[in-house]
């Protein structure tokens, strides 16, 4: 890469906000603040899932920190319209779900050829990621229009666990997340295909509207995952779903938690 990408403007993707309205300094204003979500939630994230990441799966945090690397890159790119920023964010994109996919999809979904060992699929997603990486340098036009895909066999696999979960709690989390998804897809479209017709209405700021539904989608979509794995792999520990500041109202943040007795500690 050329220093040429990390130029402001370089990028072939220019959302449908006007650019440097309100600073001199920013172009896309509100899709550059609109990623504020993803810088503030994953800390809280790390502090709920403690627990579970103490006696389950360390890697959890490894995903929290994902998105707020995901934030982090988005508003660079969307304060710039840079190359670079937009294949970061892209990139970072890619890697956090397939990050989730690798960790925590149940093994009863995994393809026959791995035979059910994570360690083959996680290295099969790895390589498939580095791939994928590879060819988003080719035509980054396009880039954004491939990662929407991804929404396919994510829903699919949530779709497949709600539909086996016994927890009402956790099947009414499923059920709002894939709302909030497809209101945010219907954003991202909007904004894509439809610039014309909102800036007209005054409004070209759908895009950043994404930015918050797609944060408030994916955080719990990574705590369902989270949740179908320890019940599948660690039945053990008796997972339940809860929610915070107060577990009886479900529009609060959902977090795991691990209910381990003093015998499964000290085999820890």
């Amino acid at each position: 890469m050329t220093w040429e990408h990390l130029e402001r403007g370089s990028s072939p993707v220019d959302w449908c906000e006007g650019n440097y309205l309100v600073s001199p300094d920013i172009a896309e204003f509100v899709n550059t603040i609109s990623n504020i979500l993803f810088l503030l939630g994953p800390p809280f994230l790390i502090y709920l899932f403690k627990d579970y990441g103490r006696f389950i799966q360390p890697a959890i945090h490894l995903i929290w920190v994902l998105l707020i690397v995901v934030g982090l890159s988005s508003a660079y790119f969307h304060a710039t319209l840079s190359l670079l920023g937009q294949l970061l964010d892209e990139l970072t994109i890619l890697w956090v779900f397939m990050a989730t996919l690798s960790l925590f999809c149940p093994r009863r979904h995994f393809p026959r050829i791995f035979k059910r060992s994570r360690k083959r699929f996680c290295l099969s997603m790895t390589v498939f990621s580095i791939v994928a990486t590879g060819l988003s340098f080719c035509h980054p036009a396009i880039n954004a229009f491939a990662l929407m895909f991804l929404a396919i066999p994510a829903t699919y696999l949530l779709y497949k666990e709600l539909k086996i979960v016994q927890d009402e709690r956790v099947y009414r989390l499923g059920v709002r997340n894939t709302t909030i998804l497809i209101m945010a897809i219907v954003c991202w479209i909007n904004d894509r295909m439809f610039c014309d017709t909102w800036s007209r209405l005054n409004f070209p700021y759908l895009h950043g509207f994404w930015h918050i539904l797609i944060f408030i989608s994916a955080y719990p979509a990574c705590v369902l995952f989270a949740y179908f794995f320890v019940n599948d792999e660690r039945p053990e520990s008796r997972p339940t779903l809860k929610y915070w500041p107060r577990n009886d109202f479900e529009l609060g943040i959902p977090y795991v938690s691990i209910n381990y007795d003093k015998k499964f500690d000290d085999a820890i």
